[in-house]
C-alpha cells in the first residue's frame, strides 16, 4: 500500500494505474501517463515530430511498387 502522504503529494486518486521499474537498484513508481510521456521523450529523437510513421512509409513504398508493376 502506498502511504497517504505520498498519494496526496502525487495527486493519486483511486483507480490510477501505476507502473513500477528498477533503476540503479531502486524501485521507481510512476503513473501510466508519466510513463507514456517518458517513452515519447525517449523516442522523439528516433522520429522527429512531423516525420512520417514507418507504417506510412511502408504503405507508400508498396503503393509505388504496385503502380510500377501495373505499368509494366
Amino acid at each position: 500500500m502506498i502511504p497517504a502522504s505520498i498519494r496526496k503529494e502525487l495527486g493519486l486518486e483511486p483507480g490510477v494505474t501505476l507502473t513500477f521499474g528498477i533503476e540503479s537498484g531502486r524501485v521507481v513508481m510512476s503513473t501510466r501517463q508519466a510513463a507514456i510521456a517518458e517513452l515519447q521523450r525517449m523516442f522523439a529523437e528516433v522520429r522527429p515530430e512531423g516525420a512520417p510513421l514507418m507504417s506510412e512509409e511502408l504503405i507508400a513504398e508498396r503503393r509505388a511498387e504496385a503502380a510500377r508493376e501495373a505499368e509494366g
